[in-house]
């Protein structure tokens, strides 16, 4: 844990809005999930460029269910390369280098 600490706590330097969507990967591991599912049941059964459409129209119906990005107005700061610590914009007059999430 000690070694990891400052990957596992990345999520601070970014807006704190943001938080809760940066602290899970459901998101992508359920829709994945169902396209590896499908993709298991109709293996050999259709062709690639048949089932690349499959794939789309799957994740296509699951963004249907994903909600929105808290504070969307902050994803704009950060890419204007504005640093957030603890939650927060860094206001000082020297840039923070932004380390990128996983």
């Amino acid at each position: 844990m000690k070694k990891d600490r400052e990957s596992l706590l990345a999520f601070y330097d970014f807006p704190a809005e943001h938080w809760q969507h940066l602290q899970t990967t459901n998101a992508i591991e359920s829709t994945f999930a169902t396209v590896r599912h499908r993709t298991t049941r109709t293996r050999n059964c259709v062709s690639r460029p048949t089932f690349l459409g499959l794939a789309f129209k799957l994740i296509e119906e699951a963004e249907k269910t994903w909600r929105r990005v808290n504070g969307p107005e902050k994803i704009k700061l950060l890419l204007e390369g504005i640093a957030f610590r603890d939650g927060e914009p860094v206001k000082d007059d020297q840039p923070v280098q932004q380390k990128l999430a996983a």
